[in-house]
C-alpha cells in the first residue's frame, strides 16, 4: 500500500465516521433501558451500537472490497491473516453512551502487509477526530501531533482503565494504582480505551496502561500513539499489543520508567 492510496482511503473513512457518527448524536441520551441487551457481566450493547456496526462495514467494504473484519460483534475470535482487515469497534465507550456522557468514540484500524497501516479515531460529541497513517504521522482535526521534549512522572497525568471482568490481577493491580497515586500528578479513568490513547497521542495524557483490552479496543489509537512518537508496548515491553490483552503507551521520554513500573506490578 503507498501513502497517495492510504490518504485516499483514509480521507473516504473519515466522511464514513462522520456519518456513523452523526447517527450516534441523534440517538445519544435517548436510549432508553429497552434498547440494551446485555452481553454478559458488564458488557452492554445498544441498538445504537449494531446499527453503527453495519454501517461501518458496508461503507469499509465499498472503500476496499474483499477486505475482512474483526470487531467484537462480527468475528471477534478471528485472526490476522493475508487479507486487508478492517479492526473496528463502533461505539467504544457504549456504558459512557448509555449513561449520556460524551466520552464515546468510533475506532477503525486497517491492518495489511503484518502491520497497523491506518486508524482513526471519531468522537462524535466532542468534535474531534484523530487520525494517523503508517510512515504519514499523526493528526488531530488535520493538525499534526508530535510528542516532544520531557516528561517527568512527578509531573505526569496518567490514563488506565478497570477490569470489566477479568479480576485475576486485581491485587496487583490495585498496588500499581496505590503507587502511581503517590508519584503523579493523577489518574484519570475515562471508560474508553480508543479515547485514552488518542489523548495520549496528542499530549494530554502522559502514558496509559490497562489489561483485559481486544484488538479493536486498541488497534487504531496505538497507530496514533506511534505515529506522534509516542512509545507503544505490552506490559513485558513486547511489541503484541493487539492480541496479549494489555498495553502501555507512553511519551517517549517517559516510557522505560513508566514500563518498568508497571511491568514491577503486572508484567
Amino acid at each position: 500500500m503507498t501513502l497517495p492510496q492510504l490518504q485516499t482511503w483514509l480521507g473516504q473513512v473519515e466522511l464514513l465516521c462522520t456519518s456513523v457518527g452523526s447517527f450516534q448524536m441523534q440517538h445519544w441520551q435517548t436510549v432508553k433501558s429497552q434498547d440494551i441487551a446485555d452481553k454478559g457481566l458488564n458488557q452492554l450493547v445498544s441498538f445504537v451500537d449494531k446499527e453503527s456496526e453495519q454501517r461501518l462495514m458496508e461503507g469499509l467494504t465499498s472503500i476496499l472490497p474483499g477486505s475482512h473484519f474483526i470487531g467484537e460483534e462480527y468475528n471477534p475470535d478471528s485472526v490476522l491473516g493475508e487479507h486487508p482487515t478492517w479492526i473496528i469497534d463502533p461505539l467504544d465507550g457504549t456504558t459512557n453512551f448509555l449513561h449520556g456522557l460524551p466520552v464515546f468514540a468510533i475506532s477503525i484500524a486497517l491492518w495489511d502487509a503484518g502491520s497497523l497501516q491506518l486508524g482513526i479515531v471519531h468522537a462524535p460529541a466532542m468534535g474531534e477526530t484523530f487520525t494517523a497513517i503508517r510512515g504519514g504521522g499523526a493528526f488531530l482535526n488535520g493538525k499534526p501531533l508530535k510528542l516532544e521534549g520531557e516528561v517527568a512522572l512527578s509531573q505526569s497525568l496518567i490514563a488506565t482503565g478497570f477490569p470489566y471482568y477479568d479480576f485475576e490481577k486485581m491485587s496487583p493491580y490495585l498496588d500499581l494504582l496505590s503507587d502511581l497515586m503517590r508519584s503523579t500528578h493523577g489518574l484519570r479513568r475515562m471508560g474508553s480505551a480508543a479515547i485514552d490513547l488518542a489523548y495520549t497521542a496528542a499530549g494530554r495524557f502522559d502514558a496509559f496502561y490497562e489489561m483485559g483490552l481486544a484488538p479493536w479496543d486498541v488497534a487504531a489509537g496505538a497507530l496514533l500513539v506511534e505515529e506522534a512518537g509516542g512509545f507503544v508496548s505490552n506490559f513485558s515491553g513486547g511489541a503484541n499489543i493487539l492480541f496479549q490483552r494489555e498495553i502501555i503507551a507512553a511519551h517517549p521520554s517517559l516510557s522505560q520508567e513508566f514500563l518498568q513500573r508497571v511491568s514491577d506490578k503486572l508484567g
